[in-house]
């Protein structure tokens, strides 16, 4: 009895709510009610494609650092009774993990036969790691040549490393000067190896300092005491806590670092830079609450009469003040709604939306320079920076996406919950002597 009660009293209130809108349609509170959705809307859809054009760039980075250069956990050796094939077969068996690789890095000044000399970061790594890990041959865009290391000798650089040598496919290059330890020359003119390969990924760090060799030739000239590291691979970067509790109780004689504790200098400002676009652009949902709550208020004080005539037949206060939260709920519900269906679809066609923003800015550029400078006709183009935007993928996260939603909800409701407050201080004698 008491659910059937509850529900009469929310079909009550909306009924009214409703009656009360569509008298508004033809009143001066039509056009604050419309405008309000619509603020609700541009606000969500403005947030989530902001939101999923800053993932993408920021995501471009971090893939790139992860599958690159950090991997999502580093082993290391701390004594030298380590076996290995008990961790590989560990790895294997883990339903977390990916892959597994052994590595040796060592920092080096390498110089071309052009007399170009650039600092490198040299990775000496197993040459089945391009095939075998998806996610390498996924970063890991190959511009010249291919990731061949199998010739002796043979090394594969970042596009910015070979462009600071002046090195392409089939040139040689010299490690000059080479970390190691103390039974590797610091300085020689016999370290050649042959350029196979050119790659570019979406970190400009690791295009203009990594090159990677064969494992076996990082054995040979970075000495015996070079310690070995293995990056591990996970099917859910965020699952590195969970993997690095069961490593460290499986194998007491390795160290394992988190993902988490390499570039965190760079990680917590892509966060920060993240954060405060997103607190930006949420100041639109302070603007149009602040709106929702003039506008209600003055709604509130337009229908003093109606108040007064729905006290007297029995309606609480707390009732009436429902009747205006609930219509502070239908704005933001549907602005909200509407702003997350138009922020999904230009999310996901974000290629679309940054070619035809192309378009238009070029026929707009060439219609005015036809108009004012037709000589300079020839020099029009279409910006380029547009390509490179539409090449890097929008990524929806849907817990931000619910979040959005939820705040665009939030902010017409707080306001004609605020605003409509005036209702508990009306009396009906108050109202009628106003009348």
């Amino acid at each position: 009895m008491e659910k059937k009660s509850w529900l009469n009293n929310i079909k009550w209130i909306f009924s009214v709510s409703n009656r009360f809108a569509r008298v508004d349609r033809k009143g001066k509170s039509a056009a604050t009610s419309v405008l309000a959705t619509l603020g609700i809307c541009f606000g969500v859809m403005t947030l989530i494609v902001v939101m999923s054009v800053m993932n993408g760039f920021q995501m471009s980075f971090i893939d790139s650092i992860l599958e690159l250069s950090s991997y999502h956990i580093q082993a290391k050796e701390n004594d030298s009774n380590c076996d290995y094939s008990k961790l590989q077969q560990f790895c294997k068996e883990n339903k977390n993990i990916l892959t597994v690789s052994p590595y040796y890095e060592a920092q080096t000044l390498m110089t071309s036969e052009y007399n170009k000399e650039s600092a490198a970061i040299i990775r000496a790594v197993d040459p089945m790691c391009y095939i075998d890990d998806d996610g390498f041959f996924y970063q890991m865009k190959m511009r010249r040549g291919s990731f061949d290391l199998f010739e002796e000798n043979s090394i594969v650089m970042g596009s910015t490393l070979a462009r600071n040598l002046g090195v392409t496919v089939g040139d040689v290059v010299n490690l000059f000067v080479l970390s190691g330890s103390d039974d590797v020359s610091l300085f020689s003119d016999d370290r050649t190896f042959t350029v196979t390969g050119i790659f570019t990924c979406g970190y400009a760090e690791i295009n203009s300092s990594f090159c990677y060799i064969n494992i076996r030739e990082g054995e040979k000239y970075f000495g015996n005491a070079a310690n070995i590291t293995y990056g591990i691979k996970l099917t859910d970067k965020e699952k590195d806590s969970l993997v690095i509790s069961q490593l460290k109780k499986a194998f007491s004689e390795y160290s394992f670092t988190s993902w988490r504790e390499y570039n965190k200098s760079f990680y917590g400002t892509l966060r920060i830079e993240k954060n405060m676009l997103m607190l930006l652009v949420a100041l639109i949902f302070v603007v149009v609450g602040i709106n929702i709550y003039n506008g209600m208020r003055r709604l509130v004080f337009e229908r003093r009469s109606e108040i007064a005539i729905l006290s007297a037949m029995g309606a609480g206060n707390s009732q009436i003040q429902s009747i205006f939260v609930s219509r502070g709920f239908i704005t933001g519900f549907v602005g909200a709604v509407s702003g997350v269906i138009l922020g999904l679809l230009i999310s996901i066609n974000m290629s679309f939306v940054f070619e035809f923003v192309s378009s238009i800015m070029f026929w707009l550029q060439y219609c005015v320079t036809s108009i004012f400078s037709p000589e300079n006709l020839i020099y029009v183009q279409e910006n380029s920076t547009y390509s490179l935007y539409a090449s890097i993928p929008a990524r929806v996260y849907y817990k931000e996406v619910v979040f959005i939603f939820l705040f665009g909800l939030a902010s017409p409701l707080f306001a004609s919950w605020g605003a409509s407050k005036a209702v508990l201080k009306m009396t009906i004698a108050e109202v009628l002597h106003h009348e």
